[in-house]
């Protein structure tokens, strides 16, 4: 498998991190900070956006897991009266940056490994591209990646192909011989479309069998990618 897979496009909230202890204290705070400063309900918000607030912890059905930031706002936006989404999503924006981080794996080596292979690396997310670049500048690993696209760069966002796509033309890559790796059926979807190889991982809000008749295999966590491509 190795010697036919050219690049590898990550996901990055629930694949290169751990989406429940990455976003569910950040969600919480951004519910309650909205509600203050717009004299509304943090209950409220967290149904609007299927978010258990007692458990500081997100329903499997919320549609917030795989959104941009400005589906989110406008979500949010439309569970409290006089507020601007706009406003929402640059308030997401400046506070997602100091979101904890906790990756699967450790990351550098993890990541220097697979370039040694020779392959090239991306990130295509639905979060902005100042939110992706800064989240990896904080794990420090953004060197590690030869492409990084937000749902604002430019190419779209998924589960359209564009972005992916645009990764696998920047660097002159057969799309056939790259692979798409998401916690989220709008990760698979993208990689599908893409005409891409497509890998689960279990580290976001999806189980193995909603991922599995999207994906050419259900991992644990990015961690096991190389036994994959060694097989």
């Amino acid at each position: 498998m190795s010697a036919t897979i050219t690049g590898i496009i990550f996901d990055k909230d629930g694949t290169l991190f751990d989406f429940h202890t990455t976003w569910s204290v950040w969600t919480r705070d951004l519910l309650q900070d909205l509600a203050r400063t717009h004299d509304g309900n943090a209950e409220a918000l967290a149904r609007a956006i299927e978010f258990d607030l007692a458990a500081c912890r997100f329903l499997p059905t919320s549609p917030i897991i795989a959104a941009t930031n400005r589906e989110g706002a406008e979500a949010l936006a439309a569970a409290l009266p006089g507020a601007n989404a706009d406003d929402i999503e640059e308030h997401m924006r400046q506070s997602s940056g100091a979101a904890p981080l906790r990756p699967p794996v450790p990351l550098d080596p993890f990541l220097t490994g697979l370039a040694g292979r020779g392959l090239k690396l991306g990130v295509v997310t639905n979060d902005t591209d100042h939110g992706a670049r800064a989240h990896l500048t904080s794990a420090g690993v953004l060197d590690h990646f030869d492409f990084v696209a937000g749902y604002d760069s430019g190419h779209g966002a998924k589960p359209a192909p564009d972005p992916l796509l645009a990764f696998a033309r920047q660097h002159a890559l057969d799309p056939a011989r790259c692979v798409m790796v998401g916690d989220s059926t709008h990760d698979l979807r993208a990689g599908r479309a893409a005409g891409m190889w497509t890998l689960g991982v279990l580290t976001g809000m999806a189980g193995a069998d909603e991922l599995a008749s999207l994906s050419d295999a259900v991992l644990p966590d990015i961690g096991h990618i190389p036994a994959w491509l060694d097989r």
